[in-house]
């Protein structure tokens, strides 16, 4: 199985959650990643605004800036993105992706960042759109965040099939799971487990 056979048997999986109890599986993603990140150290959090087939986490972009957290959303520069701070109006640009307004502020480090994933390999490692933004981003930061990916519907394979520059994961959370990885991404067994329940 390729990545690109991979991320289009997720891509159908995740689109086929659009009409089925959608707004349930956002409500409990939004909560288990509010509590994902008050365990976590820091503050300042990249999210992201949605799309079609990605969690809406809107009503946690609110909480959290309401909460005054430093909450920031991506904003595409070329064929990456800089991070910008969340505030209104958002304005839909290319992809159909919305954005906050351009920002001065140069953001270099955050302690926390979520990712949408289509599909999510053997080593942890991410499948997306295939535009390869977050890629670039990630590879530009000085220090990795704790990464955590998001998904509407589990899509993991047990095949290593990413790239080494592909963005892996700590943790990845579903409507119905979290899984943690075990190993580091420098160590090549980096793995996602299923935390049990009660921790």
């Amino acid at each position: 199985m390729t990545k690109a056979d991979f991320r289009e048997y997720c891509l159908k999986k995740q689109r086929s959650v659009w009409k089925h109890n959608r707004f349930e599986r956002d409500k409990r993603l939004c909560a288990m990643l509010y509590a994902e990140l008050k365990k976590s150290r820091g503050r300042d959090v990249l999210l992201f605004w949605p799309l079609g087939s990605e969690p809406d986490l809107r009503p946690l972009l609110h909480r959290l800036r309401r909460e005054r957290w430093n909450v920031y959303l991506p904003f595409m520069v070329g064929e990456s993105f800089r991070m910008v701070p969340f505030r209104y109006p958002m304005i839909r640009k290319q992809f159909g992706i919305y954005e906050p307004g351009f920002s001065n502020r140069n953001i270099k480090k955050i302690d926390i960042a979520v990712v949408p994933a289509v599909g999510v390999d053997a080593q942890a490692r991410r499948i997306g759109f295939g535009k390869g933004m977050y890629d670039r981003f990630f590879a530009a930061l000085k220090k990795k965040p704790k990464t955590i990916f998001v998904q509407l519907e589990r899509c993991l394979t047990n095949k290593k099939i990413c790239d080494d520059y592909d963005v892996s994961a700590e943790v990845l959370l579903t409507p119905s799971a979290c899984y943690e990885a075990a190993g580091t991404t420098h160590d090549k067994r980096n793995t996602l487990r299923r935390r049990d329940r009660h921790h």
